[in-house]
């Protein structure tokens, strides 16, 4: 294939604009659901009371990478009466969807433990769901330290 040197210098400037463009447009394209959408989405709208959810969070996280992240959530766990789903929301990340842990009624507790990411300082948000279709959160805000400097 032969190109010609208006072909190359149309490419050239396809492939500049491209590169000056890309950072632009990336954060767009990566750019999911808001916290509110993603919790309207888990709910179905419904309004989500603030009871019978744990959060525990430490207050400071000196490395957002790993930030340890637990709840537990009062209920009896019974066939008539259990939990079936918790949400966890990091409300300043991109993706603000942590994760969902799925319960039964042989589940015994609804309770976990984990690790998360969190970009910068913002609230975390436990959402459970109930098998009566009701909703309860608790919400904490954890604050993001650059390098452990506090602050």
């Amino acid at each position: 294939m032969h190109m010609t040197r208006r072909q190359a210098l149309g490419l050239g400037a396809g492939a500049a604009a491209l590169i000056v463009a890309g950072p632009v447009l990336t954060p767009a394209i990566a750019a999911g659901p808001t916290a509110d959408e993603a919790l309207k989405a888990f709910t179905g709208g419904a309004e989500a009371k603030a009871a019978k959810v744990t959060l525990s969070t430490p207050e400071i996280a000196e490395n957002g990478n790993t930030v340890p992240v637990s709840f537990s959530v009062e209920s009896p766990m019974t066939s008539d009466n259990h939990v079936t789903e918790v949400m966890l929301l990091a409300d300043g990340n991109p993706r603000p969807g942590v994760a969902t842990f799925r319960f039964s009624d042989m589940s015994g507790e609804a309770s976990a433990s984990t690790r998360i990411r969190l970009a910068k300082t913002q609230n975390i948000v436990a959402v459970a769901k109930m098998s009566d279709g009701s909703f309860y959160m608790d919400k904490k805000l954890v604050k993001v330290t650059i390098g452990g400097c506090g602050g």
